[in-house]
């Protein structure tokens, strides 16, 4: 470290809640801590405390922290080269084209947008199923798909939605796993596709279930409407399978992906199945002066191959169950442990996950609250069985505080 850094630290270590506030839109409200680096499945604050990160930037660190092949991967990207537009290509975004395509089991014919984040991947699909049939989507009832108007609409949150007037988009909400509900909706002859999350995340980690699934692919097809899994937070690996989808063997006609894809480099994808849902859009309908540069296209590239080199997704598969079990059994307070993999959701019989998330920060741990009785963790597919026991046997003393 060099001294102008460790002057810049000391400096600014006591005094970021008001260079905070004085500096930033206070869209996020008052930020937990001022975070300074992080190594492995740890990251430090700028006073120096360490933190067992289970959150993973929001299910996006999939290799943590500084992991080397990432570095070394975004470090000879960023020396070769960094953005050149979409008016070219580059050997990055063709090969993280192909490896999508292949990971996703697609059909001939499918094809990849590249973008920046999970909303502008949404914002895509939305754009290709109104592209093809002017209508309706319909989305389900606790759905998050992004905070941009048109991905918004499809956010199920009234109090996301309600300050910005009319939705973007005509969008109807049907209640998960109910069937005949979206069957009625679908019947009315006026829909352009249908958003399902294969695991909701922002409502507590809550999967919809294979034969849920199986009956949207269904009826989707029968009245000729795509149907659209978003596996923006589920997706790559996070449920130990590269989509979580796959586990009810089915073929969507648009996925959508971000978060761990770029392993924390901003980056997100669209691929649509077959040839006739990709010739529906057509050149200058759509775009994006960042998406797909090869900067990104690198950094996800090596998370990829770093999934399948450390053979993470049977560590995570493995690390997962146990997490489950474990968790279950540690405090009369825990219900249920929802969720597969790296995304799991703890739930309590009382609304403690927020006062958890605090007591849980001080002792050294960071988790988030998905709703105020669940806890949501979505750690790094590299977290070690040690560091995970670590937390696990942290928290029935957690919770008796919180409780007390």
């Amino acid at each position: 470290m060099s001294e102008g850094m460790t002057m810049t630290r000391q400096q600014t270590s006591g005094d970021w809640q008001e260079r905070y506030r004085n500096g930033l839109l206070g869209v996020f409200g008052s930020p937990q801590l001022c975070l300074d680096h992080g190594h492995g499945c740890v990251v430090v604050d700028s006073d120096g405390k360490e933190y067992l990160d289970l959150l993973g930037g929001i299910a996006v660190n999939a290799l943590g922290y500084a992991h080397p092949a990432w570095v070394e991967a975004v470090r000879y990207q960023a020396e070769t080269l960094a953005h050149v537009s979409n008016f070219f290509t580059t050997r990055p975004q063709l090969d993280l084209a192909e490896k999508l395509l292949e990971l996703a089991k697609t059909p001939n014919g499918s094809a990849v947008f590249l973008s920046n984040s999970g909303a502008e991947a949404n914002e895509a699909a939305i754009k290709i199923c109104l592209a093809r049939k002017s209508g309706r989507i319909i989305a389900l009832d606790h759905a998050f798909h992004g905070r941009t108007l048109g991905a918004l609409s499809l956010t199920h949150k009234v109090a996301y939605r309600q300050p910005f007037g009319p939705s973007a988009v005509d969008v109807t909400f049907v209640a998960p796993e109910d069937s005949d509900a979206l069957a009625g909706e679908l019947e009315k002859g006026d829909v352009a596709g249908v958003f399902v999350e294969p695991v909701q995340g922002e409502v507590g980690v809550v999967p919809l279930s294979d034969e849920y699934l199986q009956h949207v692919r269904q009826l989707t097809a029968f009245h000729d409407v795509l149907m659209v899994v978003d596996e923006v937070q589920c997706g790559m690996g996070r449920t130990g399978r590269w989509f979580a989808h796959q586990r009810a063997h089915i073929t969507p006609d648009i996925m959508t992906m971000a978060k761990a894809l770029g392993g924390g480099f901003p980056i997100g994808a669209t691929l649509t199945f077959g040839p006739d849902v990709s010739g529906i859009l057509t050149a200058g309908q759509h775009g994006s002066t960042f998406g797909g540069n090869p900067l990104a296209c690198a950094a996800a590239l090596a998370v990829i191959s770093t999934i399948e080199s450390d053979d993470l997704l049977t560590h995570v598969r493995q690390i997962g169950t146990a997490m489950s079990t474990a968790l279950r059994e540690s405090h009369p307070s825990v219900t249920q442990v929802r969720g597969s993999g790296a995304l799991l959701g703890v739930q309590f019989d009382s609304d403690i996950a927020a006062d958890l998330v605090v007591a849980a920060r001080e002792a050294g741990f960071i988790v988030n609250a998905a709703n105020p009785s669940t806890l949501r963790l979505a750690p790094p597919y590299i977290l070690t069985n040690a560091e995970a026991q670590t937390f696990i046997d942290a928290l029935p003393e957690l919770i008796d505080v919180v409780q007390a």
